[in-house]
């Protein structure tokens, strides 16, 4: 609707004083911001060289207000929606515009606003619009179409529907103002039982009827049980006069109020006071604005938060999201009340929901000073206990120290007795105490001994020296307990094997700082090992010759008879006469079955002494045997060779042939298959030498406690000759043997097991 001259005038006069105030804010706020920029600028140069800052996107936000920014509800949904927006990728220009519907509410001024609003933007569009209030939704409802087309709006704080405007077409989306009148009352009907009237009040401002249809919408559900009066037509005095006399049983429900029927405006800091001030029964509210001014609260409506969600769909939308696929939203509601007021009305905060948020609590004595109390308490009991402590402690230390001196001598006894030696090793001072039987173990003529870690270095076989200092070294780095065996040297020359154990202690900063152990003389089990060693090696040695000794029986004898009989038996097939044709095949057959003895004797007697093995050596004789033993077990053997020796010496390759034998034997009768892989080869002064299947498998554990002496036989032939035997096998997974020898080792373990 056009203007009129005078109303021209007065727009002029009041947007002109409103432009001259606000270019003063301004000028005194860049003022300020030159300075503060200058300043944090020269730190930035001082404490950092120049460079040139990457440079962001542009994009504008244009925010329309219901009202100025003197009305608390909109700086706080404003400061909302730049907190949405700090975190933005782009250089955001905030621009802000104000309806100001309540200081100008005829609709000519508010065209002349929208008119002028138009042409500001028209060459300067946003790329994202957010309207506070149903005033600015309505005016982009109408015109952006026309000037806004394809700019995305978002709205804030709309109550319901808005009369007689168009539909929401795809390019909005927002936040719905989501008061709950009906919670609030429930929460207040709990609070104090027997309430039988509700008093609403409110406002004859446009926004105020609008969201006063929307409460009483909400509250005809409690209409049967209730008594509910709708104060909203009255001028502030005699809404205040009535609130001073209000029935018993009654609570207040205040909505806003930003124009009171004689047309005096107010703001919701100020209502709130007034209002709560003048009833005589408790006042709850529907928006956290409202809180702090006497109210006790209720289920409010969280403005700031309405600003972020708003602020959180801005920033989407700038980032391409597109407004139909943001749905609409409805605000935040949280449980908050003032415990003065709560306090006020004697109302029990245990009643409120849990999770309520109660402000401006005002502890209790206990609350104030709970901590002196408990502190004071807690002395005078620590105190007590420190004394009764104190004394059970010495009573304790004295029963302690007789425990450990009763201990100490049984511990003495007991090392004594069992010819063994415990230490303790100072590592800071490098002291090092002795005691128990150090006559036997060391030559020492005492049950105790102080010296240095020098003396025991000293007592050490020269040739274990290193292996036991290693020892110490990785227990004393890797936090483990300290196991070694090694052989000590007496004062007068003899010479004592020693197992012994230790374990380190450390400080706080993980620094040794001692070292306990325990050593025992293991002489006589040496010597009955070397023993039992020396008679295993003569049994090995005394099967060898009988195998040899049979071997050649029957290589040169028993085959040599057989081989005698098979001619004889030939000429006497060929004596027989051809009229007796069955005669002669069965001595054929008889000469046939001669001659595969003969045969499978002369392998026999290879097998009890191969004397492949001393003119081909391992490698040759082990090929051989494979070769020989797959034809007669009919069976696949791949034997293969690599790296190894010249030559081997006997006593090496003897043990490793019978491993050969003994564990092809096996393979063939229990593993189930009929490809078998044996791999010898040379490696680092060693020789390994496997035998793998993919048979049945077994249990090692079981098979070694067997009666059967192959696996035995192998780990002592292996162990004669400082070998190593191991058997990998798992039931239905197959089976691995490995043996290894040591170059050189042979002869060494068996001059020291002799």
């Amino acid at each position: 609707m056009p203007l009129t001259g005078d109303h021209k005038t007065v727009v002029r006069y009041l947007c002109t004083r409103r432009h001259r105030s606000g270019q003063q804010r301004r000028r005194r706020q860049e003022a300020r911001y030159l300075w503060v920029s200058l300043a944090a600028l020269a730190v930035i140069l001082l404490s950092h060289p120049i460079a040139a800052a990457p440079q962001k996107e542009v994009r504008r936000i244009l925010i329309l207000n219901e009202v100025g920014p003197s009305y608390p509800a909109i700086t706080i949904i404003n400061q909302g929606i730049q907190t949405a927006l700090y975190n933005s990728p782009y250089h955001l220009e905030f621009y802000s515009e104000h309806f100001d519907t309540m200081l100008f509410p005829d609709p000519a001024v508010q065209q002349e606003f929208r008119d002028f609003y138009l042409r500001k933007y028209q060459n300067r569009k946003p790329d994202v619009i957010v309207t506070v209030g149903p005033s600015p939704l309505r005016f982009m409802q109408e015109a952006h179409q026309i000037a806004f087309r394809g700019v995305p709006i978002v709205f804030c704080m709309p109550i319901g529907t808005l009369p007689g405007a168009p539909a929401l077409d795809s390019d909005f989306t927002g936040v719905e103002n989501d008061s709950a009148p009906a919670e609030t009352v429930e929460i207040g009907l709990r609070l104090q039982p027997g309430t039988e009237h509700v008093v609403v009040i409110g406002g004859v401002s446009d926004f105020d009827k609008q969201q006063l249809a929307y409460i009483k919408q909400q509250l005809k559900g409690l209409a049967d049980h209730l008594d509910i009066t709708y104060m909203t037509d009255l001028a502030m005095p005699e809404l205040l006069e009535r609130l001073r006399h209000l029935p018993r049983h009654t609570l207040v429900l205040l909505t806003s109020m930003a124009q009171d029927a004689a047309g005096t405006r107010f703001k919701s800091n100020e209502t709130g006071s007034i209002v709560a001030a003048a009833a005589n029964a408790p006042v709850f509210s529907l928006y956290d604005v409202f809180l702090n001014h006497g109210e006790v609260g209720g289920y409010l409506s969280n403005l700031s938060e309405q600003g972020r969600l708003a602020g959180d769909m801005a920033l989407r939308m700038l980032r391409g999201e597109k407004p139909q696929d943001i749905p609409m939203v409805k605000g935040v509601n949280t449980y908050m009340f003032d415990w003065r007021a709560l306090k006020r009305w004697g109302l029990k905060e245990s009643a409120l929901p849990p999770g309520s948020i109660v402000l401006n609590r005002q502890p209790s004595v206990w609350e104030s000073y709970k901590w002196y109390i408990i502190s004071g308490i807690s002395l005078i009991l620590l105190e007590a206990l420190l004394i009764g402590g104190l004394v059970w402690q010495r009573a304790r230390r004295r029963k302690a120290e007789t425990d450990l001196a009763v201990t100490y001598d049984r511990l003495r006894l007991a090392v004594e007795a069992g010819e063994s030696v415990g230490w303790d090793w100072d590592i800071q001072s490098g002291r090092n105490q002795w005691f128990g039987d150090l006559q036997t173990m060391y030559g020492i003529p005492a049950d105790s001994y102080s010296g240095h870690i020098e003396d025991f270095r000293r007592s050490i076989h020269p040739d274990d020296r290193e292996l036991v200092w290693k020892a110490v070294a990785g227990a004393r780095q890797g936090r483990e307990p300290y196991i070694a065996e090694f052989r000590a040297v007496r004062a007068d020359g003899t010479m004592r094997w020693i197992i012994a154990r230790g374990k380190f202690y450390y400080a706080p900063n993980g620094d040794p700082v001692r070292m306990l152990g325990m050593a025992v003389d293991i002489t006589e089990r040496k010597l009955a090992e070397a023993a039992l060693a020396n008679v295993s090696r003569k049994l090995i040695e005394a099967q060898e010759q009988e195998r040899s000794r049979i071997g050649r029986e029957l290589h040169d004898d028993v085959v040599q008879r057989l081989a005698l009989l098979s001619i004889e038996l030939e000429g006497v097939q060929q004596d027989v006469p051809y009229a007796a044709p069955e005669l002669r095949t069965r001595i054929g057959a008889l000469r046939n079955q001669t001659a595969q003895i003969a045969n499978d004797v002369q392998l026999l007697s290879h097998e009890l002494h191969s004397s492949k093995l001393e003119y081909l050596g391992i490698v040759g004789a082990a090929k051989n045997f494979c070769k020989e033993f797959g034809e007669r077990q009919k069976v696949k053997i791949d034997f293969q060779s690599h790296d190894m020796p010249p030559a081997l010496p006997t006593e090496l390759s003897l043990p490793l042939f019978r491993v050969l034998q003994e564990a092809l034997r096996n393979a063939t009768k229990h593993s189930g298959v009929k490809h078998f892989q044996v791999r010898l080869w040379g490696s680092s002064g060693e020789i390994h030498l496997t035998i793998s299947d993919l048979g049945e498998g077994f249990d090692t554990k079981t098979a070694l406690k067997s009666t059967g002496l192959g696996l035995v036989s192998m780990q002592e032939r292996m162990r004669l000759v400082g070998g190593e035997l191991s058997i990998e096998s798992q039931p239905k997974s197959g089976t691995t043997i490995h043996a290894r020898v040591l170059l050189g080792s042979g002869s060494d373990s068996l001059r020291a097991a002799g």
